[in-house]
């Protein structure tokens, strides 16, 4: 279904991705539907009899996918709140595809926009919500949740990338920009810091800089563009201001224009800064920072404001930090970024409760989360590891 529809949905979907990201979304949710009686018949969710889930304001259709058309295999009901900035698409894409889901007869799925607080009424009266965004927002849907209600908050991270003195330099400058570059910047998964070996700063940094120097800038919708104007008002005045406040640290780059929406891919060199936690950029904003001792990393993750936080850390050609499932709160991907291992069908993100928290019953835990394996039977834990995203907006 979602093959045969492919050209109507890549036209909604690149209303707010480029089109190579569209595409990528396109098959990732395909992977994830292939991938959904494996998902199911490992979990054994219980049956709910409602779901409300708050959408993210991008990957609209992957978002319908995991948290609309998997859930209603074992739910009465799915409700979804489409973000407002993006609601015409959101509704787009159900559109195309609620009909043809109801033929197939799968589990009624219902979008209605609507009010945060009009959808609150929603989410009183389900078994399980799903909220996706700011931390301190979806602390304060949960203060209005009945104590049973089942309820799992997605946010997002840093998701740094280590570039270790063994890391080849050409290999790491792809996968940097793989993971930075995505939809021009704009999810939750992309890094936000590259720490960089002080010995590998002469060899990366160059091979940095004339790479972004050659990214194709242009429309959305075409096939060859990485970077396009950013959906978001807010990411571009955000990233402006962050380039203006470190100006004397910009190797390439650092023009904005908040009339066009645009921010130019930019690198930024920083020295080491152990009090230094990047923000969530949602722009082609490439920060690396200099250290010395694999020492410095595992004490800048294990500090509060990264522990907090704590999603994935990307390890290259650094072996005193791999082997370990861990560092902190944050998941280790060793020699891949964090759309290597991304899986629709596993749990997301890392241990840091202002990535991703379950709450049951007042009590909330930081870890990473799978509908599935959180609806399970109450003994029964959900499955770690690295799972398929849920982005968030800036």
């Amino acid at each position: 279904m979602l093959l045969r529809n492919r050209d109507e949905l890549l036209t909604v979907l690149t209303e707010i991705s480029t089109a190579q990201a569209a595409g990528d979304e396109l098959l990732r949710s395909v992977r994830a539907l292939a991938g959904a009686p494996w998902e199911l018949l490992r979990n054994s969710p219980r049956r709910l009899a409602r779901l409300a889930t708050f959408l993210p304001s991008n990957n609209l259709l992957y978002s319908y996918v995991l948290f609309g058309v998997v859930p209603s295999l074992y739910t009465d009901e799915v409700r979804l709140r489409p973000s407002a900035r993006v609601a015409r698409a959101a509704l787009a894409v159900h559109e195309i595809l609620g009909p043809r889901l109801r033929r197939l007869g799968a589990g009624r799925i219902v979008m209605t926009p609507c009010t945060q607080r009009e959808f609150l009424a929603d989410c009183a009266r389900s078994d399980a919500v799903v909220f996706t965004g700011r931390p301190e927002n979806g602390a304060a849907v949960a203060a209005r949740l009945p104590a049973g209600t089942l309820l799992l908050s997605f946010g997002s991270g840093p998701n740094p990338v280590v570039v270790g003195p063994e890391a080849d330099p050409d290999v790491v400058c792809r996968a940097v920009l793989d993971a930075r570059l995505y939809n021009s910047g704009q999810d939750c998964l992309c890094t936000d810091l590259v720490l960089v070996h002080r010995s590998q700063v002469r060899a990366l940094l160059p091979r940095l800089a004339d790479a972004l120097a050659g990214i194709r800038v242009g429309d959305r919708r075409d096939p060859a563009t990485r970077v396009a104007p950013l959906v978001y008002p807010d990411a571009v005045e955000e990233a402006a201001a962050f380039l203006a406040t470190h100006r004397e640290f910009t190797v390439r780059g650092g023009r904005t224009d908040l009339a066009r929406h645009t921010v130019e891919p930019t690198l930024l060199h920083l020295p080491w800064q152990e009090e230094f936690h990047p923000p969530e950029f949602f722009s082609p904003v490439v920060l690396t920072m200099a250290y010395d001792t694999p020492g410095q990393v595992a004490r800048w993750l294990r500090s509060a404001e990264e522990t907090a936080r704590g999603m994935y850390v990307s390890v290259f050609g650094e072996p005193l930090l791999t082997g370990r499932s861990r560092i902190a709160t944050s998941v280790v991907c060793e020699e891949r970024v964090t759309f290597d291992v991304e899986d629709g069908n596993r749990p997301f993100g890392g241990y840091g409760p202002l990535a991703g928290n379950v709450r049951r019953h007042g009590t909330v835990s930081g870890r990473p989360l799978l509908l599935s394996a959180e609806a399970g039977a109450p003994a029964a834990g959900p499955v770690t590891g690295p799972r398929s995203r849920s982005r968030t907006g800036p």
